[in-house]
């Protein structure tokens, strides 16, 4: 849907901070979120459930709600969850949607039965576990916690020494760890925007991998946007992209990550419902390439806070 007017927004609260591993992120992003949104004339307002009960937002009236909120909490559906109790329309994908793509373990799972290709990998709880897996994978291995984002607990492990402390890290996020194939090629993100895959992008940073710190705080991190060679292989991107996306069952917005094999094809690592909206951000630089500033992606990512509304009747 398309919104002409601020006014026709209502009342918005932007939710922000929470109580993750990835707070420190989501203030940074909400923050910018709610900067941009005034501008336009919108009547919005910064709402941290770390701080505030949802008994005080349920008494604040909010009309919709746009979700700046980042890992568990905020983008796994449970605050999805309870804005569909409450009748409160948000930005972005449902509560289903939300869950399987924080779940790296079973959106792959889905994304294998789905043949779109991702590293192959396998779901452990335990370091013998991860010991019997590593074996047959072969190293070196990536080690991820299953629902943690922001590239938290993850880890590069290069030899057999190596994985049960990376493992241990990774299981302080959760019961569950993903072991996956290290892929050694060239990272690539896609982002989309209403039922569009927007201008990839190609990440290229002096880390051992596209961490935290490469994220958030590296200058030395280049990104080339279009990050393709030809639009036949930006094609194929934006179609995998999409597949994946929909595959789980997301809308309105988010961002699908790849890594490309020696054999150059793109392979899907996961689809994130909530990306970053920060200084280096990668949806709103891909935006930017796409002809959309910064104000107006706030406001088309609010814009889809009315098909939950259509869908649920509020």
């Amino acid at each position: 849907m398309n919104v002409a007017t601020a006014s026709e927004f209502g009342r918005v609260a932007v939710m922000l901070g929470g109580h993750s591993s990835e707070r420190e992120v989501s203030l940074n992003s909400g923050a910018a979120v709610l900067k941009a949104l005034l501008s336009k004339g919108v009547d919005a307002h910064a709402w941290d459930p770390a701080e505030k009960t949802m008994t005080e937002f349920i008494a604040a009236a909010f009309d919709r709600v746009w979700i700046a909120l980042h890992g568990p909490g905020g983008e796994d559906g449970a605050l999805q969850g309870l804005l569909q109790w409450l009748d409160v329309p948000y930005t972005g994908s449902g509560v289903m949607a939300s869950a399987l793509a924080m779940d790296k373990v079973r959106s792959k799972h889905l994304f294998r039965a789905a043949g779109i290709p991702t590293p192959d990998y396998a779901a452990v709880r335990t370091l013998g576990e991860a010991s019997v897996a590593a074996e047959q994978i072969g190293f070196p291995i990536i080690i991820k916690p299953s629902g943690q984002g922001s590239s938290v607990g993850m880890a590069k492990v290069f030899a057999r020494e190596e994985l049960n402390a990376a493992v241990e890290d990774a299981l302080k996020y959760g019961d569950t760890v993903l072991l996956e194939t290290c892929v050694a090629g060239e990272e690539f993100t896609v982002a989309v925007l209403q039922g569009k895959a927007l201008p990839s992008i190609r990440i290229s940073t002096p880390r051992v991998f596209y961490d935290y710190r490469a994220k958030y705080e590296s200058d030395r991190t280049e990104y080339i946007c279009r990050g393709t060679a030809s639009a036949e292989e930006e094609a194929a991107y934006a179609e995998l992209a999409m597949a994946a996306f929909n595959e789980l069952g997301c809308s309105g917005w988010g961002r699908v990550d790849f890594m490309t094999g020696a054999d150059k094809q793109p392979l899907v690592l996961e689809v994130n419902t909530v990306p970053g909206m920060t200084s280096h951000s990668l949806v709103p630089m891909a935006a930017r390439e796409d002809g959309v500033s910064f104000e107006d992606l706030c406001w088309r990512i609010l814009e889809t806070s009315f098909v939950k509304e259509a869908a649920h009747g509020a």
